[in-house]
């Protein structure tokens, strides 16, 4: 898979800004003014209220903040309406994503809650998606939760689901857990003037930027890559500045906002985003060459797009599996510098009932591995003596298939 970044106009690089590449603005943007402010770090504010001696001004800007959702201009007021280390989280996230704005929110479903929320209020409750989604977005959606009402579609059929209701088309890309992947161009073709909402989480803006293919909602578990190393919950969407404006007014009603601390910890992740990736996808895709060597293993999953993130469906017990490895840890979530293995039937999409599993391509013997910066011949020791210790019912005779890109 290519890792350089040299090449304009493509998603792992090119003119950014001033000419800079995705590297450059990964480690400065949201930094840009310490050096002014004599700071070589960035400042962590945890203030949770702001002082302020002209209650009169503040009393307009809240008014300015309920009538149109800008940002505020001027200091903060309190901290379920701004804070100034999630701004610059916020501000570094959309330059990466080439989007005007970004928000951030205390955890990838709170992100998700408050894009569905937008166009709920706005009479627009009909969401057309396409399957496999994370378990938790899946739920959502179906339970109806937010007063929502799904159509699960293939990609081809989206356009033809579109009703005078329908407030939003949602698709992850590569999909979790089986990393299929869609044409997001067509997608956002066939959407007309429906916002297209692209879960970008697996594959992060190192290897993809959806808006530039046209989506207008861009979502991210923050939790995951950006954050990199298992110790942040976080969520964030990537938009224009007039969806941004709505997300926010959702966020401050309903207090889905992100810690400051997070936020420290998430545009401290941004800056190693792009090695981090580079590294965990170069890995992967030694794995996966092994893997689809292996008899042991029925199939691979792994997108065209490459990434960090793998599947593969086993001959024997994936359970088996899950309890023989030693280096790589079993457990929910993924995008850490240590990797991850877990049975996606068991835990990451079980709130799903088992047809809608089926109806997403997630087979029983499906495992998805997240894969981190270790060595590649350690990683594969542990796989392989794990996969050893499957109890396995193939014959000699049986066929298996090596090569398929989900």
């Amino acid at each position: 898979m290519e890792t350089t970044e040299n090449t304009p106009g493509s998603p792992t690089g090119g003119d950014r800004s001033g000419g800079r590449t995705l590297a450059t603005e990964a480690v400065h943007a949201g930094r840009e003014d310490l050096a002014a402010l004599g700071l070589h770090a960035t400042p962590l504010d945890l203030s949770t209220t702001y002082p302020s001696h002209d209650s009169r001004a503040e009393a307009a800007r809240l008014d300015a903040f309920a009538a149109t959702g800008a940002q505020l201009d001027g200091p903060p007021v309190y901290a379920r309406l701004d804070n100034p280390t999630v701004a610059r989280f916020e501000q570094a996230l959309a330059r990466l994503e080439g989007t005007e704005s970004a928000v951030a929110f205390a955890s990838g479903m709170a992100a998700l809650t408050a894009t569905l929320l937008v166009r709920v209020s706005a009479g627009l409750r009909h969401v057309v998606a396409v399957r496999p989604l994370y378990g938790c977005s899946d739920h959502l959606l179906s339970a109806g939760l937010l007063g929502t009402e799904v159509t699960w579609v293939e990609p081809a059929d989206v356009a033809g689901a579109i009703r005078p209701e329908t407030g939003l088309v949602m698709v992850e890309s590569p999909a979790n857990p089986t990393l299929a992947e869609v044409d997001q161009r067509a997608l956002a073709r066939d959407c007309g003037p429906v916002p297209l909402l692209v879960d970008n989480t697996f594959a992060t803006p190192v290897l993809q930027r959806p808006a530039d293919s046209g989506a207008r909602v861009v979502l991210h578990s923050a939790t995951k890559y950006l954050g990199g190393h298992g110790d942040v919950l976080g969520g964030v969407v990537a938009c224009d500045e007039e969806y941004a404006r709505q997300l926010r007014q959702v966020r401050f009603a309903t207090g889905g906002v992100l810690h400051p601390l997070a936020g420290y910890l998430l545009l401290r992740g941004l800056s190693t985003l792009p090695t981090r990736v580079r590294a965990q996808s170069a890995t992967a895709a030694e794995l996966v060459r092994r893997l689809r060597a292996d008899p042991r293993v029925s199939r691979v999953h792994y997108p065209e797009l490459g990434g960090a993130m793998i599947a593969f469906e086993v001959i024997g017990d994936p359970h088996e599996v899950i309890a023989g490895v030693r280096l790589i840890t079993p457990a929910v979530s993924l995008g850490s510098v240590d990797s991850l293995i877990q049975h996606p039937g068991s835990i990451s999409h079980r709130v799903l009932p088992e047809e809608n599993r089926h109806a997403g391509g997630i087979s029983p013997r499906l495992l998805r591995m997240s894969v981190g910066l270790e060595d590649a011949n350690d990683l594969w020791n542990d796989l392989d003596s794990a996969l050893s210790g499957q109890a396995s019912a193939r014959t000699p005779a049986e066929p298996v298939a090596r090569s398929e890109a989900a």
